[in-house]
């Protein structure tokens, strides 16, 4: 078709581009990885790349490309293993427990930078956040991939049932059953701690006491900072504790390699998060789930070799340790 003078044409890699974020985001649900979130959509974009000429209106080009995305997600967890957590796999360890041999990556949930999460309007940003939550992530592993797929479309990205029946080949029926069993599976989880919001006073506060007690390793101080049933548990190594009791135990005995560590904010999944750098080296992003004012979960992924460079965290401890985050949740520099 010839191009009307004064015409810009969007070049067909721009036109897809365009979808990269949201996408990630919706792989990410699906798959529980951030590195098969990537692939998945990489390989989207290549297999829309070579039919793009078929498609003309935005609309279309997003719902076909979400169709490609579902095909190339269920054809990956087709051959693997459900992600989980450590507090998935048994029970939780005691103060005295050995950490356990680290099991491999495929194994585990991991994180994501919100920044590789498109960013929309301020409603759409906060749902989300909270559906990329690490506890909302995890939960999603355990339903069949078909009706994971169905509650993403359907109660995170807000399709009509009519719009998911037609991207999963099915019927009307079909979803709305899918949807009311997912759902179903999904009440009893426990999905997180406080709705996630914009960093307030509050938090700030909580989150400058967690960073001056971890870093002067005041053990009883940071103890006061968490919930009463906090878990703290360390992909990849099997190990979860829960109680407070506990966890300042386990830090003083086993865990005691991390005093002298120093933080750097981030944000991963919505929630604060830290990388953690012990007198030795980079060892954990730290994630923190909050509610009630308390810490309620702490996650320490310890695979800092492929997650450090994704957050954009330098190897080596540059001396930023003050928190610097703005009115969206977003961590910048420090002093």
């Amino acid at each position: 078709m010839p191009v009307s003078e004064g015409t810009t044409v969007e070049p067909a890699e721009l036109r897809l581009e365009a979808f990269r974020g949201e996408l990630i985001g919706y792989c990410y649900r699906m798959l529980g990885s951030v590195f098969e979130a990537e692939d998945a959509v990489q390989d989207t974009m290549i297999r829309a790349w070579r039919g793009l000429d078929r498609f003309e209106g935005r609309a279309a080009l997003r719902s076909w490309l979400y169709r490609i995305a579902t095909n190339v997600c269920l054809t990956m967890l087709g051959s693997a293993q459900r992600r989980a957590r450590p507090m998935d796999l048994g029970p939780a360890g005691t103060a005295r427990s050995a950490p356990g041999e680290p099991l491999p990556e495929d194994v585990w949930v991991s994180p994501i930078p919100d920044a590789l999460v498109a960013a929309g309007d301020p409603a759409e940003v906060a749902v989300g956040r909270e559906s990329i939550r690490l506890a909302f992530v995890a939960a999603l592993q355990h339903l069949p991939p078909r009706q994971r797929a169905v509650l993403i479309l359907r109660d995170v990205l807000s399709w009509s049932a009519a719009e998911a029946a037609e991207l999963l080949d099915t019927s009307v029926a079909s979803v709305n059953s899918a949807l009311q069993r997912a759902r179903a599976a999904l009440a009893d989880a426990d999905l997180g701690g406080d709705t996630l919001r914009p960093m307030d006073a509050a938090q700030s506060e909580l989150l400058e006491r967690y960073v001056t007690a971890f870093q002067e390793y005041d053990m009883d101080a940071l103890a006061s900072l968490l919930h009463e049933d906090v878990t703290l548990n360390m992909p990849p190594l099997p190990l979860w504790l829960r109680g407070h009791a506990d966890i300042r135990d386990w830090m003083l005995g086993t865990g005691s390699g991390c005093r002298g560590s120093r933080l750097v904010p981030t944000v991963a999944n919505g929630m604060p998060a830290f990388g953690q750098y012990r007198p030795t080296g980079p060892w954990a992003l730290v994630v923190l789930d909050i509610s009630e004012g308390r810490i309620r979960e702490i996650t320490n992924f310890l695979d800092v070799e492929r997650l450090f460079p994704l957050f954009g965290l330098p190897m080596r401890f540059e001396g930023r340790t003050a928190l610097r985050w703005n009115d969206r949740g977003q961590a910048g520099e420090g002093a």
